[in-house]
């Protein structure tokens, strides 16, 4: 018997999915079918996810029905024992309260870098884009949705999101990969310069490095 009941709140689900639906789409701006394809594995994680947080404790349910009182949970309805880790390792509340904020400090930021990346595609109006946050990596807006994923794991996590999580990201790194052939048919020698200079994912950081951000028209000093 369990003594509260604080799911079943689907018009939370709601609100949650079309708020970050919402903001990937108006971020990312999705036009052909393949970029709406992926977006589509972006909507079931959220859905996922959404879902477990704030309709059913699916996860929780499930390890119960199957491991019973080893779980360590003695009431699965009760939203705060609905975090995965925290209620396994017997976190207290104030731990699993912290991991949540944690969790949604990572998605704030993830957020910041998909707006910093969008605002300088905005502003090139088609043209190439190698300054800013472009001169750091080459698609920081896949990051940016990356960080969010990772902090919503980190607030609430679900077998359901953890299996989808490594889905999601090999699908927007086919996205990105094939987004850079594009942009080397349209570019041509200037792409695969940047490229060759430009981490795609992951920034360098080098203690010394004299060449500062990537400028098409410094290729010299960068090389």
């Amino acid at each position: 018997m369990h003594q509260s009941y604080d799911y079943g709140l689907w018009l939370m689900v709601v609100f949650n999915v079309v708020l970050f639906g919402t903001f990937v789409i108006g971020f990312l701006h999705p036009r052909k079918k393949y970029e709406w394809r992926t977006l589509g594995v972006f909507a079931a994680f959220i859905v996922a996810l959404f879902t477990e947080m704030y309709g059913f404790p699916l996860t929780i349910y499930v390890l119960i029905s199957f491991f019973g009182d080893k779980v360590g949970i003695t009431d699965p309805f009760l939203h705060v024992n609905g975090h995965l880790l925290g209620s396994i390792f017997g976190a207290a509340t104030w731990v699993k309260l912290i991991i949540c904020q944690l969790g949604g400090f990572i998605m704030l930021i993830g957020l910041i870098i998909m707006g910093k990346g969008w605002k300088r595609i905005h502003a090139a109006k088609g043209e190439l884009v190698t300054d800013g946050i472009y001169a750091s990596v080459r698609h920081p807006q896949y990051d940016g949705l990356f960080l969010i994923t990772i902090g919503m794991l980190i607030q609430w996590p679900t077998l359901i999101t953890l299996v989808m999580w490594p889905i999601l990201t090999y699908a927007y790194y086919r996205l990105a990969m094939r987004e850079e052939r594009e942009a080397e048919a349209k570019f041509g020698e200037a792409y695969l310069l940047y490229k060759q200079q430009v981490p795609a994912f992951f920034p360098r950081f080098k203690i010394g490095n004299r060449g500062g951000p990537f400028n098409i028209q410094n290729e010299e000093r960068v090389q």
